[in-house]
């Protein structure tokens, strides 16, 4: 019996203590109501400018509105930057020695990635509504009922949290908060070389090639089809553009799956 309830008692203890520094997180953000602001207006400047900027001068594939087709793109960006926030956080507080602090703590060793990971999906949650709402008011809809997608959002949170550890496991191993900072502008041409903002056709072979199996454009071409927005990838593509629900969940479970003990074991470690 003690063997039985022995992992349970510590599956509690953990999720308990996940849950606390979850609570410390979100009430560090109280205590900073600039990150809140504007972390809830990048949003909606990205739909404005993207949407009236950009959206006179290109074309969307097959016509239709280019607001329509620019949100599934701008939905996978704030998704994508998802680990650039956890990687910061975890940077500043292993560089503070907080991070030591807490592992001698008697606290359940796997709560402290577990809180970082539950806190930054909160957020991002209340960031893809704040997108919903602003992609509505410019003319942006879904159009394939509920259950499709409903299936769109439930994607977008488990590539945003699969992505959440590789923030995790970044900010650890770099252990410096300045050093983190200037990581964050890597993530851009990752994000732009997609075809989650133009169509990927005009590009030369060897770059259509990378911005096809890039998994921005996975994510970006399932959400189009899920939502029934204009885009959708139609003939011959490539795989990932041709499944790219199965290329979404098999690029999360592949990054949960390399990144998680990573995350554990820097920590454990003291990120060395």
């Amino acid at each position: 019996m003690t063997a039985v309830t022995s992992p349970l008692r510590r599956l509690g203890w953990t999720l308990t203590d996940g849950l606390t520094l979850v609570g410390r997180e979100l009430g560090r953000l109280r205590q900073e109501p600039g990150q809140i602001v504007a972390a809830l207006v990048f949003p909606v400047i990205m739909v404005v400018l993207f949407g009236y900027v950009f959206g006179s001068a290109i074309q969307v594939p097959d016509g239709g509105d280019y607001r329509e087709y620019l949100m599934p793109g701008l939905f996978t960006m704030v998704t994508f930057i998802a680990w650039s926030g956890v990687m910061t956080r975890m940077a500043g507080d292993a560089a503070r020695g907080v991070m030591d602090r807490f592992r001698s703590m008697p606290m359940a060793r796997l709560a402290v990635p577990f809180g970082q990971t539950g806190a930054d999906l909160l957020i991002g949650l209340l960031m893809l509504a704040v997108m919903v709402g602003a992609g509505l008011l410019v003319g942006w809809q879904p159009h394939r009922g509920l259950i499709p997608t409903a299936q769109a959002f439930v994607l977008i949170v488990v590539l945003r949290y699969a992505l959440s550890w590789v923030g995790v496991y970044v900010g650890l191993a770099v252990r410096n908060d300045q050093v983190a900072d200037a990581l964050v502008p890597l993530g851009l041409p990752f994000t732009m070389l997609s075809n989650a903002f133009v169509p990927t056709g005009g590009m030369p072979g060897w770059l259509r090639f990378l911005a096809d199996w890039n998994p921005v454009s996975a994510l970006t071409a399932a959400l189009r089809d899920l939502f029934g927005n204009p885009g959708a990838p139609s003939g011959a593509v490539a795989w990932p553009l041709a499944h790219p629900v199965t290329a979404v969940l098999l690029w999360s479970a592949a990054l949960l799956v390399i990144f998680v003990p990573l995350s554990f074991r820097a920590y454990l470690r003291g990120g060395r």
